[in-house]
């Protein structure tokens, strides 16, 4: 590579990328997709004179990478990240374990062999940081869906590199997959744990010490060249370079000095960035998409269809409301750069054809094309999902949430992390030796039926059904015992946001059994999903599919049903509020404060505080003033979308002397009404405000 063709191509593609640009932006569209667009035109799969070299680019497209996934790191400090994986890490877990098993499954039914069944259910089961991230910083999106949706990103980085070890080996012909996973999740945590060691007690300081020379460009150039150094450190130990330049985000974003790094660094992130999706538009080829056309159009409605679900499910049971899940599942609806290298990795092993390669590119294209409206309009159909839930499923989130909030705070938190620790060992000592016991009587069955034909004179059928057999009879055990340990930390968990009293009737059975059952379905999607993606290879494709969906469809039938139990409590609890809040109107209401995160005006109101006493598992049950003027008044609960905008249930609305119990969406608020609602701290505050937005006031949502 010469001097001269580095600036003809660096010229061809700022040239056209700058065009296209401008183009989109007039056009009032997403820049990426001029970006990608820019790639297609200069790359070699389109015939006109423009022309540039594809490794110059791709070289430059790895700069923006690194220098993207640093600027990601400075958002997210260690310590916040922490914080985020109980939210995070069950919807990453749910979303790539499904997406691996329904990829494998799909390229099953396309008739292609397992090995690329495998490693086209791996090719998309991680989201790409870089486009959505790109995306969501054009569309300003921020707060906890950004942070939600950042961390979930995060955690399938570390999932992808355990995903690639895993192929290796099972490309490689090692059989036991799950000791390839546990040695490469040793090795990488290791690494990661001396890393950060070293890295907290060095950079934070060293940053803090740069940051007093008031110098830009040497804070500059000694940040990113920190970046480039940990991202080459990484990838000489065979990890992502992404993995390294986030790695270093985080470390310097300890010394606080973040916000002004993201300034600084703000336009070369962007220069190089465009680089990277020009090189994605590149790998674009028409041709390719037309011979593919149905695996293409096959793999894209699974791409977009599964991880919306899979996300939203995930992320609801980890304590997001249902219009945040829903959200993070559409802005994940996509696959990247991952998908690029598990697929180059498959073609190099000889476990795949090029099909797949260009198959990953084509659904790269084509789910990256429709990102940014989905997430443009993630909000509108967040609210109709919203909508369309049933009435009992409606309730059931809103007061979900509120539960979740409880095992939140500091006194549970810390019996519901030792609870964790104690049975989490034995959850996944049973899944291991599971996935043992079924990868054994895969490798070794054959050898031990011809011995069952020789010594016992079996025929050839019987041997192998016995062998079957007995891999079954001795999975079963494990398989129970992880239903059975799963149940019992679901049902503890439970009892620690909701407390079985010591003596007399127990007020919180109803909620506390929702609870278990939906915490219980989280931890066995989180534990099973995974495990069925490792044993896909060496399980029969549809009896496997069957056997999951009806445990899955299981656990749907019982949350429907404990939801339609709780309605019962639900409303015996609106009637009591009722009267509680008619006691009250007859002397003087008096408003109840959340802001601090505490109904602080329980002693104001000590009817109401005797109704939260009686009805546990209801939240914070809130008393709300539709105030005069404001643009709730007039308005039904329907037209104001009160609980899909703030996730607050509405439980009565109180009229002079009229109450209307568990009122519907046709209900219309007047002035001077008092609203009972019930949800998280957050979610009554955001009900307050909306109750009192003057008339024309934009609200979130």
């Amino acid at each position: 590579m010469s001097a001269h063709d580095f600036l003809v191509t660096l010229t061809i593609v700022l040239g056209t990328a700058g065009i296209t640009t401008v183009l989109f932006q007039r056009l009032k569209l997403p820049v990426v997709l001029g970006y990608l667009l820019a790639g297609l035109l200069v790359g070699p799969n389109v015939a006109l004179p423009l022309y540039a070299d594809r490794g110059i680019v791709s070289i430059l497209s790895e700069i923006g990478l690194i220098l993207l996934l640093y600027a990601l790191g400075l958002e997210f400090s260690l310590r916040r990240l922490i914080a985020l994986l109980p939210r995070v890490g069950p919807a990453a877990l749910f979303q790539s374990g499904m997406l691996i098993w329904l990829g494998y499954v799909l390229g099953r039914a396309l008739g292609w062999p397992r090995l690329e069944s495998l490693f086209a259910g791996g090719v998309i089961a991680i989201s790409s940081t870089t486009i959505i991230v790109r995306a969501f910083d054009e569309q300003l999106v921020r707060g906890k869906l950004r942070e939600l949706v950042v961390g979930i990103l995060v955690v399938e980085d570390l999932i992808g590199i355990l995903l690639i070890a895993v192929l290796t080996a099972v490309a490689s012909g090692e059989a036991d997959g799950a000791g390839a996973l546990l040695a490469s999740g040793a090795r990488l945590a290791a690494l990661l744990g001396a890393l950060v060691v070293i890295g907290l007690l060095l950079v934070p300081r060293a940053t803090r010490r740069l940051r007093r020379m008031d110098r830009p460009e040497t804070m500059l150039v000694a940040s990113i060249g920190f970046c480039f150094g940990l991202a080459l450190l990484l990838n000489q130990f065979g990890y992502s370079v992404a993995l390294g330049a986030f790695l270093a985000g985080s470390l310097m974003a300890e010394s606080g000095e973040q916000h002004y790094l993201e300034e600084l660094i703000r336009p070369v992130r962007d220069l190089f960035a465009a680089l990277f999706f020009v090189s994605v538009g590149m790998l674009i080829d028409p041709r390719a998409i037309l011979e593919h056309a149905v695996p293409i159009a096959a793999f894209t409605a699974l791409v977009i269809a599964g991880k919306i679900g899979s996300v939203a499910v995930g992320s609801f049971l980890s304590g997001n409301g249902v219009r945040t899940s829903v959200q993070a599942g559409l802005a994940l609806a996509q696959i990247g750069e991952f998908g690029f290298i598990i697929a180059g990795l498959g073609l190099t092993l000889g476990a795949t054809g090029e099909r797949l390669s260009a198959i990953a590119v084509a659904v790269s294209a084509l789910t990256t094309l429709l990102t940014p409206f989905l997430i443009r309009h993630a909000d509108r159909i967040a609210s109709v999902v919203d909508r369309k839930l049933p009435h009992s499923l409606q309730t059931f989130a809103a007061l979900y949430g509120s539960w979740i909030e409880r095992l939140r705070q500091p006194a549970a938190r810390r019996s519901a992390r030792s609870l964790l620790w104690k049975r989490a060992s034995w959850l996944a000592f049973d899944a291991l030796l599971f996935a043992a016991v079924v990868i054994g009587g895969v490798v070794f069955g054959p050898e031990l039926a011809r011995r069952l034909e020789s010594a016992f004179e079996f025929d050839a059928t019987a041997a192998r059904w016995l062998v079957i057999a007995g891999t079954a009879l001795a999975a079963v055990p494990f398989g129970l015992g992880l239903l059975r340990i799963s149940r019992r930390l679901s049902l503890d968990l439970a009892a620690q946001a909701l407390p079985v009293p010591a003596r007399g009737v127990d007020l919180a059975a109803a909620p506390r059994r929702s609870f278990a059952l939906a915490l219980n379905l989280l931890l066995v999607g989180a534990v099973l999903l995974p495990l069925l993606a490792l044993l896909q290879p060496f399980l029969p494709s549809w009896p496997t599919l069957a056997a999951a969906a009806s445990v899955m469809l299981v656990f749907g039938w019982l949350l429907q049903r404990g939801a339609s139990n709780l309605q019962g409590h639900v409303k015996a609890g609106a009637e009591l509020l009722a009267e509680a809040l008619s006691a009250q109107s007859k002397t003087q209401f008096v408003p109840i404060q959340v802001a601090t995160g505490q109904a602080s005006a329980d002693e104001s109101v000590p009817e109401l505080a005797t109704a939260r006493a009686l009805l546990p598992g209801l939240g914070e049950p809130t008393a709300l003033r539709v105030e005069p003027g404001s643009r709730a008044d007039g308005r039904s609960l329907g037209e104001l979308r009160l609980r899909g905008r703030t996730g607050a249930t509405v439980l009565a609305v109180l009229r002079g002397e009229r109450v209307v119990l568990m009122p519907g969406a046709n209900e219309r608020l007047e002035s001077g009404d008092v609203v009972a609602a019930s949800g998280t701290v957050e979610a009554l505050d955001a009900a307050r405000e909306l109750l009192r937005a003057p008339t024309g006031a934009q609200t979130e949502g």
